[in-house]
């Protein structure tokens, strides 16, 4: 019985975990003035796996910059800034425990506990100074990923979203 009381309350935990997971989280460099930078290139960091969720990153990416008046230059023109991803899948465990008849967890009945596999997807997105190679800012999200690219492609939006919602950070005072 306690075991049973053990898994709920585990599977609870990760359903909160999750929750948590899904979080858009953002830094920089308190110091950098991002009002003197207005061109950036990309390099290679960790792409997505699949060529069609690299390209729908990038052009994510090049969206919100482009929305913020950054222009997109070849590297060899001196860019100010550079920018690159990292992208990566994995799965997290959910289990699931459901009682079958009895008066609870003490009195009779059985439980059955079912373990099931969720993929998650992250995004790492990384800026900084082309000439210092300093880096600048820096935006990561986690998630739990469809079967449905669409509902992936609402995931990846609402993400960029998020993560460039204040950038350029504010101008220090």
């Amino acid at each position: 019985m306690k075991t049973t009381r053990a898994l709920v309350g585990l599977s609870l935990l990760l359903m909160v975990c999750g929750i948590v997971w899904a979080d858009v989280n953002v830094d920089w460099d308190r110091t950098a003035n991002f009002a003197n930078y207005k061109t950036y290139a990309w390099q290679t960091g960790t792409p997505a796996k699949n060529q069609l969720w690299d390209q729908r990153i990038t052009d994510g990416v090049d969206k919100q910059l482009a929305a913020k008046g950054f222009q997109k230059v070849d590297i060899g023109n001196n860019p100010d800034l550079i920018v690159l991803y990292h992208a990566a899948s994995g799965a997290d465990t959910q289990l699931n425990t459901t009682n079958m008849g009895g008066w609870g967890w003490r009195w009779g009945g059985t439980s059955t506990t079912t373990v099931n596999t969720i993929p998650t997807g992250q995004l790492s997105v990384d800026i900084g100074d082309a000439k210092t190679k300093k880096l600048l800012w820096m935006g990561s999200s986690s998630d739990t990923l469809s079967g449905n690219p669409d509902k992936n492609q609402k995931k990846l939006d609402s993400a960029l979203d998020k993560m460039f919602k204040k950038f350029p950070p504010p101008e220090k005072k």
